[in-house]
């Protein structure tokens, strides 16, 4: 079943609240942090569709096979926060890492900012950065508030997440033949 009224109120349970008949309010910092976390997952399946036509790989993975991976990683992310007994375990902070790194190797380092764009899968995945940038922060908002508990892999992979989108928007650029435009400040 898709609905339950349940929710009408402007409350929700997650699993932490199983079986315990509490609710919790559709504005708190955990269901925003949840739903921030699905709109970013949900972006990045824009971004791997987008990204499908993408033909260069890195450690051995097209762009589409990266983001597949971190979208499934998110899940286990969401239900880390939800309460369930999953978390994220530090080979995948690895393999951003190896990732973020393995593109940096392959490109001219960073002299400056540059005004996000270039190509489509560029700007989508630049997107997408800032959206797992938002993801970290109001995850961080509900750890601090006390309403989750969070492993520090967990909030490791938040971290380097936005560092590997950002590698991969310079990326999709640079193997298009579009240069980095730094902001003129004027």
């Amino acid at each position: 079943m898709l609905y339950t009224r349940k929710g009408d109120g402007g409350t929700t349970k997650t699993l932490r609240q199983q079986g315990t008949g509490e609710r919790i309010s559709k504005a708190s910092c955990q269901t925003e942090a949840l739903g921030t976390l699905d709109e970013l997952n949900s972006f990045l399946g824009l971004c791997r569709v987008r990204a499908a036509l993408l033909r260069w790989k890195v450690e051995g993975k097209t762009p589409s096979e990266i983001i597949r991976q971190v979208q499934h990683n998110l899940f286990i992310v969401q239900a880390e926060l939800a309460g369930a007994d999953k978390k994220i375990k530090p080979s995948k902070v690895g393999e951003l890492e190896e990732y973020t790194d393995a593109i940096e190797k392959m490109m001219p380092p960073i002299t400056s900012f540059f005004v996000p764009g270039g190509t489509e899968v560029g700007a989508l995945f630049d997107v997408a950065r800032t959206q797992a940038r938002r993801a970290e922060r109001t995850v961080i908002r509900a750890v601090e508030a006390g309403e989750i508990t969070l492993n520090e892999h967990t909030r490791g992979y938040l971290n380097r997440l936005s560092s590997l989108l950002y590698a991969l928007a310079r990326f999709a650029n640079y193997k298009a033949g579009v240069k980095e435009e730094p902001p003129t400040y004027e």
